[in-house]
C-alpha cells in the first residue's frame, strides 16, 4: 500500500544539470536528505520456512504440547495497546477453548469510541518517523520478526492457535508457524523489488526516480479467526511500506493475534506503528470509516461483511482527505470435480482432506464434490469409510484429525445447513450428520449426497465440515463445468 511519487531531486534536475544560476544557502533539512546513506543494501536470501513433521514421540511434538499445557493453565489478560502502553477499559470480554467451552483461555479489553480515537491519533501521529525510516531498516524490523516466530516463539504462537481456534498440530504448523514466517519475509523480498522499480529511460541531464510513498492517513487491518498468518500480514504488510495500522482482531483469536503483535513489538516495531485494538466489530468500523484520515482497508473475512464495508466507505467518500484503497478476500464454494480417468484413492483422500481439516473452516475448503456415475460406488463406499474414521475430539490429544468449530454462532449456522440437508427431499446424509456443544463445538464431518445441483447446500458457503456430493452422467462431463459455474457467485479454488 503506497503511492508513486517524484522524488524533489528528480525536479531539481529538471532545471538543467548544467546552469550555474546561483541558489540560495540551504540547510540538509530543506534539501530531503533524511540520514546519512552509506551503502546499497542486499537483502539476504529469502527462502520458505521448512515444515516440521511432529512424529509422536518426537522432541518438537513434545516441547509443543508442553507449550500447549503451560499456554493452557490459567487465564491470560490481553490490554488494549495504544502507543505502546497498555490499556484497560473496564469493558472485558472472553475468549474460549472452542473445544472445552468451560475454559477461558483469555480476557482481553474492549476498545470503546475514545480508545479507537486515541488510537488513530496515536497512527496519525507516529507516521512522520515511521515513514522516513529507510526501507532497509523497516525491512530488518520485520526479518527479525519472522526469525524470533520461527525460533523462539514457534511453539507459543502455535499453543495460541490450537487452543483459541481448535487446530490440529499439523494446520498450526503450516499457519502460525511457516506462513506466518513466510509472509513476513517474502513481504520483505517484494518490497525490494517494489523498491527497485524505476524508470528506464532519462533525458538528456535529468535522473528520473520514483519514490514509494505510504498512503495518507492510517490503515484499518480487521483479521479472521482462521488463520494466524492473515492477521500477522494484514498488519505487517502494510506497516512494513510505511503505513501506521489500527490491528483489529477477531475475538475468537485474541489471544494468538496478541502473541503474534508482542513479537513484532520484540523485533523493533516502534510504538504507535501498530495499535493493537480488539473490540465491537460494527462500532469500530464506523467510528474508523468516518474519520477524515482513513486510508485503507485490509481485510480478511465473509463476504456479506466486506460488502456492507464497502458500502460504508462509499457512504463516507466526501469525508476523505484521499481515496482509500479497499484490500478484502472472502468467501467461497470450492469444488472437485472428478473425472472418469482419475485415480480413485487420491481423489477421495484429497477430497476427505480438502472439506475436512481444520472442519472445513477455511474459504478454500471443498464444499461440493462432483463424481462420475461410473465411479460412484466404489467411491462412495471409500469416502464414507475414510470420513467415518476420523478421530474427532480435544487438540490436546494429538492423535485427533479434526477438532471443534470456532464457536456458538458457527456451530447453529453448520448444523442449521445439516437440518436443511436432513430434512430435504432431494438430500441424503451418506456420513456423520451427529453433533454436540455439551462441551465443546464438535459437528462430525458430514456427507449430503443431492440429487439437485441447485440446492441449497452446493450454493451457500457454510463453513464447515459439510460437503455436498451430486452425481453426474459419464457424458454429462462438460455440461457439469458449467452447472459448477452457474451455482454460486464464489470463485475461489477448485481441482
Amino acid at each position: 500500500m503506497f503511492r508513486l511519487t517524484h522524488t524533489s531531486a528528480a525536479v531539481a534536475a529538471r532545471v538543467g544539470l548544467g546552469a550555474r544560476t546561483p541558489t540560495p544557502e540551504r540547510s540538509y533539512s530543506d534539501s530531503g536528505i533524511r540520514v546519512p546513506q552509506l551503502a546499497t543494501f542486499r537483502l539476504p536470501e529469502i527462502k520458505n520456512e521448512p515444515t516440521r513433521d511432529y512424529v509422536p514421540g518426537s522432541a518438537e511434538q513434545e516441547q509443543l504440547m508442553a507449550a500447549v499445557e503451560e499456554l493452557g493453565s490459567k487465564t491470560h489478560h490481553i490490554p488494549l495497546v495504544i502507543n505502546g502502553k497498555e490499556v484497560r477499559t473496564g469493558d472485558v470480554q472472553k475468549q474460549v477453548n472452542p473445544g472445552n467451552k468451560s475454559q477461558v483461555l483469555c480476557t482481553y479489553e474492549n476498545a470503546g469510541p475514545k480508545e479507537v480515537d486515541a488510537a488513530i491519533e496515536g497512527a496519525l501521529a507516529a507516521k512522520s518517523k515511521w515513514e522516513a525510516m529507510p526501507i532497509y531498516d523497516r525491512q530488518a524490523i520485520f526479518l527479525r520478526a519472522a526469525d524470533l516466530l520461527a525460533t523462539k516463539y514457534r511453539y507459543k504462537l502455535m499453543a495460541a492457535s490450537m487452543l483459541g481456534q481448535g487446530k490440529n498440530i499439523w494446520q498450526a504448523e503450516i499457519d502460525a508457524a511457516t506462513e506466518a514466517v513466510d509472509f513476513l519475509r517474502f513481504n520483505v523480498k517484494y518490497s525490494a523489488e517494489i523498491y527497485a522499480q524505476q524508470p528506464p529511460l532519462n533525458a538528456p541531464g535529468i535522473w528520473n526516480r520514483v519514490e514509494y510513498r505510504p498512503l495518507e492517513g492510517f490503515v484499518y487491518a480487521v483479521s479472521p479467526f482462521n488463520f494466524t498468518a492473515i492477521g500477522v500480514n494484514l498488519a505487517a504488510a502494510p506497516a512494513l511500506m510505511g503505513n501506521t495500522v489500527l490491528w483489529k482482531p477477531s475475538n475468537s483469536a485474541v489471544l494468538s493475534n496478541y502473541v503474534a503483535y508482542d513479537i513484532m513489538r520484540e523485533a523493533g516495531v516502534p510504538d504507535g506503528v501498530m495499535q493493537f485494538v480488539p473490540g465491537d466489530a460494527a462500532a469500530m468500523t464506523k467510528q474508523v470509516f468516518e474519520h477524515p484520515e482513513f486510508a485503507s482497508l485490509h481485510f480478511t473475512g465473509s463476504t456479506h461483511v466486506f460488502k456492507n464495508m464497502w458500502k460504508q466507505i462509499a457512504e463516507n467518500i466526501d469525508r476523505y482527505k484521499s481515496y482509500p484503497r479497499i484490500v478484502g478476500e472472502t468467501g467461497g464454494k470450492n469444488y472437485h470435480l472428478v473425472h472418469s480417468s482419475a485415480n480413485m484413492d487420491n481423489a477421495v483422500n484429497g477430497t476427505i482432506r480438502g472439506a475436512f481439516e481444520f472442519q472445513g473452516q477455511k474459504c478454500s475448503a471443498c464444499s461440493r464434490l462432483y463424481v462420475p456415475k461410473s465411479m460412484w460406488s466404489e467411491f462412495r463406499e471409500k469416502l464414507v469409510a475414510g470420513t467415518e474414521s476420523i478421530k474427532m475430539g480435544p487438540i490436546t490429544d494429538p492423535t485427533n484429525f479434526m477438532g471443534p468449530v470456532i464457536n456458538q454462532a458457527a456451530y447453529d449456522k453448520i448444523t442449521g445447513y445439516i437440518e436443511v440437508a436432513r430434512s430435504s427431499s432431494d438430500c441424503e446424509i451418506i456420513a456423520g450428520g451427529k453433533y454436540s456443544d455439551k462441551d465443546g463445538y464438535y459437528i462430525r464431518p458430514t456427507i449430503v449426497l443431492t440429487s439437485d445441483p441447485y440446492c441449497k447446500l452446493m450454493k451457500e458457503e457454510i463453513f464447515g465440515p459439510v460437503l455436498t456430493v451430486y452425481v453426474y452422467d459419464d457424458a454429462e462431463f462438460d455440461s457439469i463445468i458449467n452447472t459448477i459455474s452457474e451455482t454460486t457467485p464464489y470463485g475461489l479454488t477448485g481441482a
